[in-house]
């Protein structure tokens, strides 16, 4: 993982999505196999492990129950509130209707499910800066799921910056998201663990 800390001093001065816009077209062309994100100003790579992105896929899989291809999102750039959080979320669901902006980006204020899938280097991120700016964009579900402790932490009822509730379930239990706008029941049987 490489991390790069940007000049928050020269940033300071532009807006935080044009500042994103610039940080992420000078990281490009990305190498093929890593995941680009930029959290609280700071540039994450990282990359795609088997466990982790077979993780993403079964639960893709079962959001396809309810959700069409089209509202299924996976490491698309989503900018979210705070200093730089330019995220690309291992998976995200979209409401109905959603729409990209002129600029040809999903708004966060679209965003109805959110899962995180951790990764060593990033897990930190995962349970701080990215849960607190899911909370502030008001997301009514995120999800992150740890292949290493072989836990998922469920976080619903955003307010005021935080979640009110958060429910643990061990790999092989089922995620219950009836009472949340996802409306189903998430299998954890077949998530790999590392």
């Amino acid at each position: 993982m490489t991390v790069v800390e940007t000049d928050r001093i020269e940033m300071a001065d532009i807006s935080s999505e044009q500042a994103l816009d610039e940080m992420f077209e000078a990281l490009e062309p990305v190498p093929e196999g890593l995941k680009v994100e930029i959290v609280e100003g700071t540039v994450y790579m990282s990359p795609q492990r088997d466990t982790h992105w077979e993780i993403i896929l079964d639960i893709i899989e079962q959001l396809r129950a309810k959700y069409p291809r089209k509202r299924l999102k996976s490491d698309v750039r989503i900018d979210y509130p705070g200093h730089l959080n330019g995220f690309a979320t291992d998976v995200t669901a979209m409401v109905e209707g959603a729409e990209k902006t002129e600029a040809g980006r999903w708004r966060h204020e679209d965003v109805e499910f959110v899962a995180e899938v951790i990764s060593k280097g990033t897990a930190a991120n995962d349970y701080g800066p990215k849960k607190a700016a899911y909370a502030t964009a008001e997301v009514p579900a995120y999800l992150i799921v740890d292949p290493y402790t072989r836990r998922c932490v469920l976080h619903t009822q955003p307010k005021d910056g935080d979640y009110a509730t958060e429910t643990k379930v061990a790999f092989g239990d089922e995620i219950d998201l009836t009472d949340t706008v996802v409306g189903l029941t998430l299998d954890t049987s077949e998530f790999p663990r590392d």
